[in-house]
């Protein structure tokens, strides 16, 4: 290696392993707010509505986060970024966590040095067509052109799945959703490939959603979760913990109408989740009601799935996998205690 590379090398990994040791929650207190990644705007995700303000799944993730550290859900700044720009944005700590329906995967995990908290969607991988095509399978897809997001695992995906298949496909690329979603109404391709979920987010603002069909095939596992930067685990377990205390509070039964009732609850696990008993929340450097204050803020799991995804939204998605693991899914979150 030239010492000139080796010196740009050692740079980028110091800079990085500053960003991530330089104490993100100071940081975050100091400034008043938190930096969240989000998408550039995904139907029932992360969005801005009529006025503005960023609304959905994920971004009630971040306003969770916040509440948990301010006692207040809007201490929050938002940065849309597309498949490409995230992770940059994350390791050069232009924001301070990222929500933004992104796949754990290994090389994700390990070699770009970032740490995912949990997983808050189970997905995978589908196929959104056209009624007029009549097709029923995505084995009927040989010689399809295909429109992807780039930067993203759709792509290899895609190529394993048609690889395994025997077909052949042209795909067509883009670098933004709404540029994918675009093409495809337009017939640029035939297809429109991405995770489930996010077929059914694109297909609920189209003009005539009705004439467009996901179909049933699932290539892929797609657990999606937020992240953050390797080396600041105070940081990584307030966002974990954010998490796992609105899981958690689904299945204790803990909703944003009766959280401040609850804390009279004899459940002892109820109790040291909302801080009526125990130290969790000075184990976690912060207020003892940060789990009740997040709860408080968006409702626990089930109702940000409800109130963003579910079947009275547009997207009407079922709970599925992401139904708690004693009503038939395999959502799952480790003990608070």
């Amino acid at each position: 290696m030239k010492k000139a590379s080796f010196i740009a090398v050692a740079t980028a990994a110091t800079l990085m392993a500053g960003a991530a040791t330089a104490g993100t929650l100071d940081d975050v207190k100091a400034k008043g707010f938190i930096q969240c990644g989000v998408t550039t705007g995904l139907a029932g995700f992360a969005a801005p509505n009529d006025k503005g303000v960023w609304e959905g799944f994920d971004v009630d993730f971040c306003r969770a986060m916040s509440a948990a550290i301010f006692g207040d859900p809007d201490k929050v700044k938002y940065t849309p970024t597309t498949a490409k720009e995230r992770f940059t944005a994350l390791q050069s700590g232009e924001i301070d966590v990222l929500a933004r329906n992104t796949t754990w995967t290994l090389s994700r995990d390990v070699n770009l040095g970032f740490e995912f908290i949990g997983v808050n969607y189970y997905d995978g991988q589908g196929f959104m067509v056209k009624k007029s095509l009549g097709v029923k399978s995505a084995t009927e897809l040989d010689g399809a052109r295909v429109c992807i997001q780039s930067g993203t695992t759709t792509e290899l995906n895609l190529a394993d799945y048609f690889a395994t298949k025997g077909m052949k496909y042209d795909s067509v690329l883009f670098d933004t959703s709404d540029e994918v979603r675009e093409a495809y109404v337009k017939d640029t391709c035939d297809v429109y490939t991405t995770d489930q979920s996010g077929l059914y987010a694109q297909r609920s603002v189209l003009a005539d959603p009705e004439n467009h069909v996901v179909l049933p095939e699932i290539i892929s596992k797609e657990p999606l979760g937020p992240l953050v930067r390797h080396g600041d685990n105070q940081w990584g377990d307030i966002a974990r913990w954010t998490l796992n205390a609105l899981i958690n509070a689904e299945e204790l039964g803990i909703t944003q109408a009766n959280v401040a009732e609850m804390k009279s609850s004899k459940n002892p696990a109820v109790a040291r989740l909302l801080g009526v008993s125990g130290d969790l929340g000075a184990q976690l450097g912060i207020n003892a009601s940060w789990a009740a204050d997040a709860i408080g803020a968006v409702g626990n799991y089930g109702e940000t799935f409800e109130k963003h995804l579910g079947m009275g939204t547009q997207l009407k998605i079922e709970r599925g996998l992401n139904a708690p693991w004693n009503k038939g899914g395999i959502l799952y979150a480790p003990p608070a205690r």
